[in-house]
């Protein structure tokens, strides 16, 4: 098949929705000859909020340091194969469809996910490539997620919060234990898990694993600046002196999360000049929509956050650059299964406008019922639009030079904003310089 054909394939695996479980995927990594024993060393990531940019930091360390790295995320922006890269190029077409040739007669006599399969062609091209690191963050969960068919070498947990509760348990030391499973003998684990109800199971699974547990706390950061698409940090690890890193990051939240990549990087003995230089140049690796600027007037920014928790940190963020716009118009569209009035009321506290659009996905939260959210919530001016396209344009029509468009909600939304022409002209198609 070629890479329509597999993507006419791929896609509507997603009828199989959610199914927990490591067999379909063992037995895909079988028919393509184990490959996940042949992915270097291995840092796996689990976690409600920050795993992305914490994949993208230690990917991006690892480039720089000289090693061959696999970059393993999901879901992409623009296009399929952003979910897998190597050394920030992602994976070729003619390979995708290579891979799903490969798999067909297994996917369909195992019924085997979209998930599933995209996590198997992942560890298929970074072994058949030869990395030297993998990067892999899972999709949900972590004990039954497919991405834990793999042995880590470093295990990432930034944060725990209150999602899937459906599949992952209705507390956070439930789903603590859920991701904490992919913990595995001798794994070195960084966290900066603050609660001790979520703690608590990290902390157990690291001592069933006999694997050493670090927390972020044993590190010292401080926030010397920030500013958009810049964020410079001071870290100071024990018996390691400080050092000055700037990390192509907006918003001092990320604090944590980079200096959990620096401790797994120093673990992993890479030196300070490598992981200054990776830390500098997310980009490269593909790093995108978290918060990131994009050129032109009026200032338009994508953002991912899709989670009350995830959306106080944008706002935060939003915050400690308030100065550099007039006001903040949002575009907003939120999945069915999120939880809108939440998102509406962090926002509440600092957009001017909103503007809510449906995603381009059968589980959108209706626009209408979201713009009526976020009046519930006390946003002063709402609208809402058939698409994002024409909530854009509507957007454009009232701002001017001095205000900032937020385009969030959604991985689905910044995606379709990320390809519409106005804004692949001015940013760069790939997305990844």
């Amino acid at each position: 098949m070629d890479y329509r054909q597999a993507l006419d394939f791929l896609f509507p695996l997603h009828r199989f929705g959610i199914k927990p479980g490591l067999e379909r995927i063992e037995a895909l990594l079988d028919v393509l000859g184990h490959p996940e024993r042949r992915l270097g060393t291995v840092v796996h990531l689990a976690g409600t909020n920050g795993k992305g940019t914490v994949a993208s930091c230690m990917a991006s360390i690892f480039r720089a340091s000289g090693r061959k790295a696999g970059l393993f995320t999901s879901p992409h922006l623009i296009d399929f194969t952003e979910r897998i890269r190597i050394d920030g190029v992602p994976i070729s077409q003619a390979r995708v469809a290579e891979y799903c040739s490969k798999l067909e007669s297994a996917i369909v006599e195992l019924g085997a996910t979209f998930f599933e399969v995209t996590t198997a062609m992942a560890f298929a091209y970074f072994a058949d490539e030869g990395v030297d690191a993998s990067v892999i963050e899972t999709g949900m969960g972590g004990r039954l997620d497919a991405t834990n068919a793999v042995k880590a070498d470093i295990v990432i947990i930034p944060s725990i919060g209150l999602e899937h509760t459906e599949w992952l348990g209705d507390s956070l030391g439930a789903i603590a234990a859920e991701k904490a499973a992919i913990i595995k003998p001798g794994s070195r684990v960084f966290t900066a898990v603050a609660d001790e109800e979520a703690l608590a199971p990290i902390r157990q699974a690291a001592g069933r694993q006999q694997a050493e547990l670090h927390h972020v706390s044993e590190a010292s950061c401080e926030t010397v600046a920030v500013q958009p698409g810049r964020l410079d940090l001071e870290i100071t690890l024990a018996g390691d002196g400080a050092h000055r890193i700037s990390a192509q990051l907006t918003g001092s939240f990320h604090a944590s999360n980079v200096t959990l990549a620096v401790m797994a990087a120093r673990s992993a003995g890479i030196g300070w000049s490598h992981i200054e230089t990776g830390l500098a140049d997310l980009r490269g690796t593909g790093y995108r929509a978290r918060l990131e600027m994009l050129p032109g007037s009026p200032k338009v920014m994508l953002d991912v956050s899709h989670n009350p928790d995830g959306m106080s940190r944008t706002v935060e963020a939003l915050r400690e650059v308030r100065g550099s716009f007039r006001s903040l118009r949002v575009l907003l569209g939120v999945a069915a299964d999120k939880d809108a009035a939440g998102i509406a009321r962090q926002l509440a506290s600092i957009a001017d406008e909103v503007v809510a659009v449906p995603l381009p996905s059968t589980r959108s939260f209706p626009e209408a019922e979201l713009a009526e959210v976020c009046r519930d919530a006390g946003i002063g001016r709402v609208e809402e639009c058939g698409d994002a396209a024409e909530g854009i344009d509507l957007l454009f029509s009232h701002a001017d030079g001095d205000d900032l468009i937020l385009v969030t909600g959604s991985f689905y939304l910044a995606g379709e904003v990320a390809g519409m022409e106005r804004f692949i002209f001015r940013s760069g198609k790939s997305g990844s310089a």
